[in-house]
């Protein structure tokens, strides 16, 4: 059953962010040589670590706590998740894609590559806001408040925000 929410239209920026993705990232492996800064470098493997567990834990963790019935995908998701990595940030898996794109840019220091990344984080923060309005018509009320408690994508911002809760 196609989502109600969602038209061809709306799909239009993740498929212009992954062309950009593609090309920043293929670019960056067979045609940059720039590498000023060995540790940038390592900030952007850094960036592509801590990508791995955001872009992974939806697929782990919402048939689990989501409510997805059995057989479906783990995005059809009838329930909030509002623990784990859904307590640090709304949208795990775009993060994932910004901390990929940053990490490339990071790792390759070249001005294509970055050039590449820029329209591809503007594109993904344009996907994350269509979710979030799509997913107030989905839960209501409950997301407003959950949107109120956790940042959207910055996860340092959502860190502090839990550390400040656990504070006496």
């Amino acid at each position: 059953m196609p989502d109600k929410h969602f038209s061809w239209k709306d799909a239009i920026p993740s498929i212009i962010a992954g062309i950009f993705f593609i090309a920043q990232i293929s670019y960056g492996f067979f045609y940059a040589n720039t590498t000023r800064n060995i540790i940038i470098a390592y900030l952007g493997i850094g960036c592509f670590l801590v990508s791995g567990v955001f872009g992974m834990a939806p697929v782990f963790v919402f048939p689990k706590k989501g409510g997805v019935e059995k057989g479906k995908s783990f995005i059809h998701t009838t329930k909030i998740v509002d623990t784990g990595i859904y307590a640090i940030v709304r949208h795990p898996q775009y993060s994932a894609f910004f901390l990929w794109t940053i990490g490339a840019m990071c790792l390759f220091q070249d001005s294509i590559v970055i050039l590449l990344g820029i329209p591809v984080i503007f594109l993904t923060y344009i996907d994350m806001v269509r979710e979030d309005r799509v997913n107030k018509i989905k839960f209501g009320k409950s997301y407003e408040e959950y949107m109120k408690k956790v940042p959207r994508a910055n996860f340092i911002l959502g860190i502090i925000r839990i550390a400040r809760r656990k504070q006496p």
